[in-house]
Parts: C-alpha cells; sequence; structure tokens
C-alpha cells in the first residue's frame, strides 16, 4: 500500500468541507495535518473535532508543515492565492467548484499547476452521485444519439434560509469574493455539464436579477443558454425558490433519447425512448470507492497517477468559468456574447 498523503486545509468558510472531513479521519490513504483559518471560532471547532495543528494564515501551513497536498474551502476569490502558493511549492490542489471567482484566477491556478507539474482537481458536489456519472458515460458511448440539448437546474430558497453558517454567508453574498450572485454559484453546475456532453459553446446569453431578496447586492435568480451548432444547453439558479421538486435534476436530450438524472447519491437514472416515452429505469452500477468521494478521489489518483473525473479537471473548471464570465457579461449588458476561439 502507498504511504499516506499528508493532506492540509486552507480555508474553513465554505461549509462543504465540514461533509468532506470525515472521510479523511478514517482513511488509511491520507491524513489530515493541519488546516489554516483567520476565523477563531472555525479554527477552535477543526481542532476540537479532528485534533490537527491550526494556523491563522496559510502562509505559515505552507511553510511549516510537511504535505503532499491541501485542500481549499474558503471564498471563490480568496482560494487563488491560496492554490497558487501550494501550487508553486509543488503540492497538488483540490479546490471546490467553481475553480474561481473569474477567469483570471481560474487561469492563475492552471498555470502555476502547469509550470509547478502539480495537480489541480475541482470539486463538483454531483459528479459523485452514480446516476449522473453513468449518463455522462452513456451519452459518451451514443446510447441517445446526437445530444441536442442539456438542461440543469439548481435551486433553492437561499443559502442563508437553508441553513448555511453565517461565515459562509458572508462571501457568498459578497459579489467580489463569490464572483457573482446565484449565477456564479448556482449556474456553474449547468455550465460545467454542457462542457462536458457538448463542449465549448459558440455564444453565450444570460438574464439575471435580484428578483425577490431586495435586500441582496448580487441576483437571486438566474438563466444562461448556450448556444452550439447543432446544440442548446441551459443552466437555471435561484436562491428564492421554496421547493426543491424541480431542483438538482440533470436532462440529457438526444436525437433518440432522454436521459433524466434524479438528484442525490441515491436518484434514478431514467431513459426515454420512442417505444418507452415515460421513461425507464436504468441499471446503474455501484461505483468503487475512489468514485464515490471527492477527497477519495482526489487521493486515489494522486497514488494511482489516474486522472481525474473529466468533470473535475482543471481545464473543464477555466471552460466553465469562461462561460460563466461570457453570462456574467450578457446578463449585464443583454447581448449575447461570444466565445468562439
Amino acid at each position: 500500500m502507498p504511504p499516506k498523503l499528508n493532506i492540509g486545509v486552507i480555508g474553513l468558510t465554505h461549509d462543504h468541507i465540514w461533509d468532506n472531513l470525515p472521510w479523511l479521519a478514517q482513511s488509511a490513504q491520507a491524513r489530515l495535518v493541519a488546516a489554516a483559518e483567520p476565523l477563531a471560532p472555525l479554527r477552535r471547532r477543526i481542532a476540537r473535532e479532528y485534533g490537527c495543528a491550526t494556523y491563522t494564515d496559510y502562509r505559515s501551513l505552507l511553510r511549516e508543515e510537511q504535505l503532499d497536498a491541501v485542500l481549499i474551502y474558503g471564498d471563490n476569490r480568496g482560494g487563488v492565492a491560496a492554490g497558487v502558493a501550494a501550487l508553486r511549492r509543488g503540492l497538488h490542489v483540490l479546490i471546490e467548484k467553481p475553480l474561481a471567482a473569474d477567469v483570471a484566477g481560474a487561469r492563475a491556478l492552471l498555470r502555476a499547476a502547469q509550470k509547478a507539474r502539480a495537480r489541480l482537481m475541482v470539486n463538483w458536489p454531483i459528479a459523485w452521485w452514480p446516476a449522473f456519472q453513468h449518463a455522462l458515460k452513456m451519452a459518451r458511448e451514443g446510447a441517445i444519439g446526437h445530444v441536442w440539448q442539456t438542461r440543469y437546474r439548481a435551486a433553492h430558497c437561499g443559502p442563508r434560509e437553508m441553513g448555511a453558517s453565517r461565515h459562509f454567508c458572508e462571501w457568498l453574498y459578497d459579489p467580489h469574493r463569490n464572483g457573482g450572485g446565484a449565477l456564479v454559484d448556482y449556474c456553474c453546475y449547468g455550465a460545467v455539464i454542457a462542457r462536458e456532453v457538448l463542449g465549448r459553446p459558440q455564444s453565450v446569453m444570460a438574464a439575471a436579477g435580484r428578483l425577490c431578496k431586495r435586500d441582496l447586492v448580487p441576483d437571486d435568480n438566474a438563466v444562461l443558454l448556450m448556444r452550439y451548432p447543432r446544440a442548446l444547453a441551459m443552466a437555471e439558479a435561484s436562491w428564492t425558490q421554496i421547493d426543491k421538486m424541480t431542483a438538482y435534476s440533470t436532462f440529457l436530450y438526444g436525437e433518440r433519447g432522454t436521459l433524466w438524472v434524479e438528484p442525490g447519491p441515491e436518484g434514478r437514472l431514467l431513459h426515454a425512448t420512442a417505444a418507452h416515452p415515460l421513461g425507464r429505469p436504468v441499471r446503474v452500477p455501484t461505483l468503487p470507492a475512489h468514485l464515490r468521494h471527492p477527497v477519495a478521489h482526489f487521493v486515489a489518483a494522486l497514488q494511482s497517477g489516474e486522472a481525474f473525473l473529466p468533470l473535475c479537471s482543471a481545464q473543464a473548471g477555466l471552460e466553465a468559468q469562461e462561460i460563466l464570465a461570457a453570462g456574467v457579461r450578457s446578463a449585464r449588458t443583454g447581448r449575447a456574447v461570444s466565445l468562439a476561439s
């Protein structure tokens, strides 16, 4: 068995980190060594729950600890400087979606990774749903023919209303630290799905605004439309939807069928055809352990040398960031933005 990897964490204000730390606590492949976070309550929490060393500044962590890799879980803008610093030291980096607050930040991370020959992975939480992985595989293999549309709607009643921590909300609602509002936070999923299935779009149009929560600075709802030579893609985002009935489902429409991925790790995959227009459940294979959890996948890929899931590659993250940036610009100007090379 390969030696355990020493993992550090930079930033604790992104609530997703608390969902991912338990894997490290019981892992035979990696260990949590230390965490850096300016906020004292969060440092105390991780020290209490996981017994690791803590630092107020990531530079001290990188200087003092012997690490193999780091997990970045702060705000979208601050994560760039921390990630670049880690990559320049030759450390591998896992960063939460989206890759950065803007395209410049995303490109800086890729440049640093390439120069240091270190690995950079983007965590998209939907990537670990078995039905989602299998739907992408079916689409790649031509199960529904030419795919002419993808659609993903990410929606809830709002970060604060759904119970996100105060520290998380402080930067999610800050357009500078987040990179935007609901459009950046939630249309990113539909953007990366479209990129994975259809490639780089020719152009992007978007509409976004504060439709309900007038106390917010950024947009609370957005729609992003991506145009291809023979396809369309749609990404929807809402921080004001009361129910979750229409949220978190993935739809792939092809000339010979439709795939519907129900949300969550237990969600079903339904396949509709002309013969079965209401859809039939697809048997989804059980995933190996390293494809069921982001940190498990990150560590396994580092130890084996295998590639990350295509969706989680740095290049996919960069291209999704470019789509988002075009969407932000389109929403501001009311015009389509070309992404033609």
